[in-house]
């Protein structure tokens, strides 16, 4: 019925008839224009164009930046900078600072308030009624959690006297963070050695054992006192020690112990033992200055020497200078001396040789190669020193191969074959045995030990 010719034309008509692309199509414009406009799209969609847009311009402006210059760029920048003294940020940085200390002060609880809550407590008062007698400050204070932390009766109650206590110390050391955190100049959180000095400085008018000091020795004392906190909270000497680790460490507390009157029972032995004392402030200072034979403000190795009446091996001290001394510091005949930060350092680590910080300084020393381990040979080494002036002594003949032994047996080194500063840390005894090496009259203690303890528990026998 149809011919071959009809489906030949029909083919090519249909070939053609071509169908037009898309992007010429009227619907499709339309579209696009009415999208590209932002007309047509939500709130979430024109600020997702916008933010393209804005960062399309920035990495446009950078591009051309780059090209303009013909460099490499830079990969670092500063998180933070400075801004000027005097500048409007500046000013707007210490307005901001001092508003928000201020306002955290004015949250704490005064004296009055808490003599307030003091007799609320006495009173077996209710949470209700002490809000209305000391004010809404203290009601953070009686929180479950708070309650859940004291220790309970058969009844369910805590003890009045531990949580006043606990009230007491948290806003003794949130008002500390606020007095430090006023001096932190550059609001890191951490304070510079000027910093921690001034605070002192602040706090001797308030301590009963420090109020008649004479204004001549305060700035030393300032100096002395600041310089155990960065002993144990600085450990890795940066030259600042972070508040947080300041407000958490035993430092404060034994400074805080200044508060109690001298006539209450405070004997000269403990105010001896207080580093932040004025006894033993003094006492460091007139030590320093008994070494210091030409008074030229340090310390050489022959001068150390003396410390302690001498009991100190030669060898210690020569490991002192080696490790601790900085090497700018030079006397007569190029020979390195020892300043009086170092000798603050030097008096800390042998005064706690039982803290991680104190047998850290110490272990350097004991560390004759420098491998972060002891040999037998280190041991043997170190003792040699200990053991003449023994004899000397007049003390009886004795075998460094038994004490090398002891030693040993005392740290029991995971590895046998050396001592690490892990092992003298984890045995507990890691002060006695510094003790043994580097000083003959710790020694003589050790080798007394059961006199000394019986000589001890004797007087308490009598009393």
């Amino acid at each position: 019925m149809y011919s071959g010719s009809s489906d030949g034309e029909s083919h090519e008509a249909a070939t053609q008839r071509k169908i037009p692309p898309v992007s010429s199509m009227l619907w499709v414009r339309n579209l696009r224009r009415y999208i590209g406009s932002g007309a047509g799209l939500g709130s979430e969609a024109l600020m997702e164009l916008e933010t393209k847009r804005i960062l399309l311009d920035i990495f446009k402006e950078k591009q051309q930046k780059s090209a303009e210059a013909g460099s490499i760029p830079s990969f670092y920048k500063k998180a933070c900078i400075k801004p000027e003294e005097g500048s409007i940020s500046h000013r707007v940085q210490r307005l901001a600072k001092y508003r928000f200390l201020k306002k955290q002060s004015d949250l704490l609880l005064n004296a009055d308030d808490l003599d307030a809550m003091w007799v609320c407590l006495r009173e077996n008062c209710v949470i209700d009624d002490a809000t209305e007698q000391i004010g809404p400050k203290c009601r953070r204070f009686f929180s479950p959690s708070n309650f859940m932390k004291f220790e309970k009766d058969e009844s369910g109650r805590i003890a009045i006297l531990p949580f006043y206590l606990y009230v007491m110390r948290t806003v003794s050391l949130t008002q500390a963070r606020i007095d430090m955190s006023e001096l932190d100049e550059d609001s890191d959180g951490f304070l510079q050695p000027h910093e921690m000095e001034a605070y002192i400085r602040g706090l001797i008018p308030n301590l009963a054992q420090l109020r008649d000091m004479p204004g001549a020795f305060v700035q030393m004392y300032c100096r002395i006192a600041a310089h155990k906190f960065f002993f144990f909270c600085d450990p890795h000497r940066r030259g600042k020690a972070c508040i947080k680790k300041v407000l958490l460490s035993n430092c404060l507390q034994e400074l805080m112990e200044l508060h109690q009157e001298s006539e209450e029972e405070v004997t000269d032995t403990e105010q001896a033992e207080n580093w932040f004392s004025l006894t033993s402030a003094q006492r460091i200072c007139d030590m320093f200055l008994a070494l210091d034979k030409d008074m030229n403000g340090s310390l050489s190795k022959q001068e150390l020497k003396e410390y302690a009446e001498g009991t100190l091996t030669e060898i210690f001290i020569e490991r002192v200078f080696d490790e601790h001394v900085r090497r700018g510091k030079t006397g007569a005949g190029n020979n390195r001396e020892m300043d009086f930060e170092s000798f603050l350092d030097f008096v800390l680590a042998l005064e706690n040789k039982d803290t991680p910080e104190g047998l850290t300084y110490l272990f350097r020393c004991l560390d004759l190669n420098g491998r972060g381990f002891l040999t037998t040979a280190d041991i043997h080494s170190l003792f040699r020193d200990v053991h003449q002036k023994w004899i000397e002594g007049g003390n009886y003949e004795l075998c460094i191969e038994d004490v090398r032994d002891e030693i040993w047996d005392m740290v029991k080194p995971v590895d046998p074959l050396k001592i690490t500063l892990a092992d003298l840390l984890a045995c507990k005894q890691g002060g006695t045995v510094a003790s043994m090496l580097i000083d003959v009259r710790g020694f003589w203690a050790h080798d007394n030990r059961e006199n000394l303890l019986q000589e001890e528990e004797e007087p308490e026998e009598e009393s």
